[in-house]
């Protein structure tokens, strides 16, 4: 009876990302805590959003960069089907540019995946102790943002962008055009063309051709190239 009380207690986690490997990896690192239990797993943010809806987890874990849909739209997917869901979102991409942006979106917390497993587990039960989760050094850009003291210094131009920006130039830099962007998000290509346009004003680029080499470049940086 007392092992099935305990089994019962157990914090009830989804794992979200389209790797098989770290699905796995993740799931033995869990599996392995006495007060931790992999519910399910989803390999894109459709299948997620179904095992929300049908397994009810304590806490999402999800990797930001998933296919067919924008990790931080996901997020906010996430609040409608199960508002106040915790988000523990973990990547290979700098947090500098990602955390600030998944906590707007309804997120919990932010880990890059080469912190280890030891931190991994603490970021855990931090967000399901009600907290939020991001780096010492990330905490105090976020204080400093908030404080006003980081006005005007953003640590790179990306910072500038929109959510929606954002995921049109990650798309940008994978190489789609504006006509195959508008299809992806389904949006017209009017609307693409504005927010391309608003994307060089905000980056101080001068043409079609300077926004596709920047794009470019800094999703080969990134590693979100497809």
């Amino acid at each position: 009876m007392s092992r099935k009380t305990a089994t019962l207690k157990k914090r009830r986690i989804l794992i979200v990302d389209d790797h098989p490997m770290m699905r796995q990896g993740l799931a033995q690192l869990i599996g392995a805590e006495t007060d931790l239990a992999v519910c399910g797993e989803a390999e894109n943010a459709g299948l997620a959003l179904e095992a929300v809806g049908a397994l009810k987890p304590d806490l999402v874990l999800a990797d930001i960069s998933l296919p067919g849909k924008n990790g931080l739209e996901l997020v906010k997917d996430f609040q409608v089907i199960q508002p106040g869901l915790p988000v523990l979102v973990i990547s290979m991409h700098d947090e500098s540019l990602y955390a600030e942006r998944v906590l707007r979106a309804g997120g919990r917390g932010y880990i890059m995946k080469q912190e280890g497993g030891k931190k991994l587990m603490l970021a855990i039960r931090h967000v399901l102790s009600g907290k939020i989760y991001v780096s010492e050094k990330m905490s105090e850009e976020i204080l400093e943002t908030l404080s006003g003291h980081r006005a005007g210094t953003e640590s790179s131009p990306l910072e500038k962008l929109t959510d929606r920006e954002f995921e049109i130039f990650q798309l940008i830099g994978q190489g789609n055009g504006t006509r195959a962007v508008a299809e992806k998000l389904h949006l017209s290509v009017k609307t693409v063309e504005s927010h391309r346009a608003n994307i060089k004003v905000k980056l101080k680029l001068n043409s079609a051709v300077e926004l596709v080499r920047f794009a470019v470049r800094w999703a080969e940086s990134q590693g979100v190239t497809s």
